[in-house]
């Protein structure tokens, strides 16, 4: 289990909440994870305690707490709305900002995660943020607008096939974008990391966060077995 802190943005001073896990083994690395359109609610502290216990000290900010203090938004139609209008008000630069200073807090080797939105956020921490050892990034829909931007450090992708919501012409845009660019196609649709909730894929979830554990190993200089 993790506590709230506070984390001072790059951007504007502004405080950020984060929610704190330490490592529950030996220390990995730092890793950011980035919320979906939901805010940092029940599913991405339950992410984010999962990676703590696989040794990573982990943050997770509330990047919408500048637009709607405390935000945990639900999986309805209401809750997409708000979520989506949130997302609105928090453009790229701020998100930047904020997130630069989530990495500097955390000792290297320092690696993001994000899903949806985050995951989005995740690939533009990747090619804007200084810091970051690897990112992987979940089903990031606006990726599409950020494809002209050139990763920093290695960076793989998760859709999936039957995402309504990112059309697989819109992947292969990326792809064309990025010919080298590691992109993982899954039978699954949209958030099929929700654990607990309708889109989750039982057999796409565990394979994604095995890649992404995978990339974080390799990306962090450390020789010999896992």
């Amino acid at each position: 289990m993790g506590e709230m802190i506070s984390i001072k943005s790059r951007f504007d001073g502004f405080e950020v909440p984060a929610y704190h896990v330490p490592p529950g083994n030996a220390r990995r690395g730092g890793l950011v994870v980035i919320q979906e359109i939901f805010g940092v609610n029940e599913h991405i502290r339950a992410v984010a305690d999962g990676f703590a216990a696989d040794g990573y000290e982990v943050m997770a900010p509330a990047m919408f707490e500048r637009a709607k203090p405390g935000f945990e938004g639900s999986y309805d139609a209401f809750g997409v709305g708000r979520g989506r209008a949130l997302m609105e008000r928090t453009p790229w630069d701020q998100a930047q900002g904020d997130l630069q200073a989530v990495i500097d807090s955390l000792k290297p080797p320092v690696f993001a995660v994000g899903y949806c939105w985050g995951g989005a956020a995740a690939w533009m921490a990747a090619c804007r943020c200084e810091g970051l050892s690897a990112a992987s990034s979940y089903y990031g829909r606006q990726i599409l607008s950020l494809r002209s931007e050139t990763p920093r450090c290695p960076v793989i992708l998760h859709y999936g096939r039957r995402d309504d919501s990112i059309p697989m012409d819109a992947v292969e845009a990326v792809r064309e974008a990025h010919p080298a660019l590691p992109i993982h196609l899954y039978d699954a649709g949209h958030a099929f990391n929700r654990s607990g909730h309708e889109p989750f894929v039982a057999d796409a979830a565990p394979l994604a966060r095995l890649r992404t554990l995978q990339l974080f190993y390799r990306a962090s200089g450390v020789k010999g077995e896992v």
